[in-house]
């Protein structure tokens, strides 16, 4: 696996695509209104990348294996020692063929070169199969927050 710094290109694809995931992400969480989902997410990216691929301390790689590009992983550097990876995409038509496992090891060696510690990340409740790969690579909880939505009278 391969990790090549994303392209101006790229990145307006990868975000496009990523606005909208990311809302989509946060209402089925019930984190977010539908109606205010699209808006707030566009915002939070703005904030996040104000330049792009070159925002300081953000790290967006094109994952390549065998000369093709198979998805997308965004590290950011939290503090000199600390990473947080804000996303990992694997492109739908190559799930499953263990491309996450082996950009998440390859993006440890990046995060290595760039002398962090320790790398966090965030997972919905309701990603099964990002949870499992995170804690097959050695990942613990940290925080666990839980929610019960309470029936309503009509």
């Amino acid at each position: 696996m391969l990790l090549s710094p994303m392209r101006n290109e790229e990145f307006h694809q990868y975000r496009e695509l990523s606005v909208r995931e990311y809302a989509e992400e946060k209402v089925r969480a019930g984190n977010w209104k539908e109606e205010e989902a699209l808006e707030k997410s566009e915002e939070q990216f703005c904030q996040l990348l104000p330049d792009g691929v070159n925002t300081v301390d953000h790290y967006l790689f094109t994952m390549q294996e065998d000369g093709e590009a198979v998805g997308v992983i965004w590290l950011y550097r939290q503090t000199p020692e600390k990473g947080f990876i804000y996303d990992i995409k694997v492109d739908e038509s190559k799930r499953g063929l263990g491309h996450g496992e082996r950009a998440m090891r390859a993006l440890e060696t990046e995060a290595e070169k760039l002398g962090l510690a320790t790398i966090g990340l965030h997972v919905f409740g309701h990603n099964k199969i990002a949870r499992r790969l995170y804690d097959k690579l050695g990942y613990i909880e940290t925080n666990i927050s839980m929610e019960k939505k309470l029936p309503r009278d009509s």
